[in-house]
């Protein structure tokens, strides 16, 4: 910045959070108890559970297509994908099925390997023409690819789960002015050189010309040009391929302003202090990712994380899991599920998405979405 001068949010993000060598992610453990922030996967298998359950009776209801790629984008430590191949393999579909990991951090890659294949996987050379840097075979006898890009997944059936994954894309932010929209950037405070400070850009930049809709009536507006790429990635996808997408995050339908903040020990903390030793986020806007998609896919949501997994039937589940378990454990799923599914807690934040290829609009009317429906 010195050299250069002030930097967008999104930059500051994308630099903080997945540089090769500094980056948050990219070389320890950030998500858990001793973590700065915790997953609706990580509270339990509840959560799961229900999304398992979910891609697997939408897959049913499509015919089944076989082979059928689970494709999970940032998946922690493997918690989810644990779930998401217990279900299939409890279902008969452990030998149906594959799973795909989009991943760039090395250390979280090695947590997911351990968990989910033990001591089985294999690290591809870095010249190797293989799309996938590692593989393996899962505790089921699935096999699990290592990918640094959803694009170099193989073109089959996929049904596809993110699961607080966008809401870690960088952000460009906006502030409404006399003098029109501008872009709120990050530069050094000519105060103290080894702090960080919020700075308006002088005029208009490319990111506030580009991103920025002649009817948005919102005064502060946070734009991820990165999460709307993806976006478009999965839909060719879904329209190519054939598939299913599943998006859960904290979020909103265009309404929210101010959201950029950081999470350092399960608190709340000033994004421009310390960077690299706390996570950064912000809000998903829905609606952005709607435009996104366009009219090639029938989109569902969002719906608050509550609706979803009591559509699902958590609450059958839960009943089922505390009649069986052993007494020290009941506490722990309890907690959990409220964690989940009350409105003060993960509840009404937490909003579920889901994406089908057009091509399927009639059949999803006379086959209704599980989870989007009362």
């Amino acid at each position: 910045m010195k050299a250069t001068g002030p930097i967008t949010v999104a930059d500051y993000m994308r630099e903080v959070l997945t540089n090769p060598v500094t980056g948050y992610y990219m070389h320890r453990d950030v998500i858990g108890d001793k973590g700065d922030f915790i997953t609706s996967p990580e509270v339990g298998q509840l959560f799961g559970e229900m999304v398992a359950i979910w891609l697997f009776s939408e897959w049913q209801k499509v015919g089944s297509p076989n082979p059928l790629q689970l494709v999970e984008l940032g998946p922690g430590r493997g918690s989810l994908s644990e779930d998401l191949l217990r279900v299939f393999a409890k279902f008969g579909a452990a030998n149906l099925v594959s799973l795909h990991l989009v991943e760039l951090s090395p250390h979280l890659g090695r947590l997911q390997a351990q968990r989910l294949c033990g001591d089985t996987t294999k690290e591809n050379e870095p010249n190797s023409v293989e799309n996938h840097y590692r593989s393996g075979t899962s505790l089921h006898g699935t096999p699990v690819f290592w990918y640094h890009r959803l694009q170099d997944v193989p073109q089959y059936f996929s049904c596809v789960v993110a699961n607080e994954f966008f809401d870690a894309l960088p952000v460009h932010k906006f502030q409404k002015t006399e003098a029109g929209w501008r872009e709120i950037l990050i530069d050094i405070d000519p105060n103290d050189e080894n702090k960080f400070k919020y700075v308006i850009s002088r005029g208009e930049t490319l990111a506030s010309r580009l991103f920025i809709k002649k009817t948005e009536c919102r005064n502060h507006l946070e734009v991820s040009p990165e999460s709307a790429v993806i976006i478009q990635h999965i839909v060719d996808r879904l329209e190519e391929d054939g598939g299913i997408a599943l998006l859960a995050d904290y979020g909103h339908n265009g309404t929210n302003t101010d959201t950029f903040r950081a999470f350092k020990r399960h608190q709340l903390w000033d994004p421009l202090v310390e960077p690299g030793t706390a996570d950064l986020t912000a809000d998903v806007d829905f609606s952005c990712l709607k435009d996104a998609a366009g009219d090639r896919v029938v989109t569902f949501g969002p719906v608050s994380q509550r609706e979803f997994l009591i559509n699902m039937g958590i609450e059958v589940r839960l009943e089922m899991l505390l009649k069986s378990c052993k007494p020290e454990l009941k506490d722990r799923l309890v907690t959990g599920y409220h964690l989940m599914v009350d409105k003060e807690k993960m509840g009404d934040r937490f909003k579920f998405f889901a994406l089908f290829p057009s091509v399927l609009k009639e059949h999803l009317k006379k086959f209704p979405v599980a989870g989007f429906h009362n």
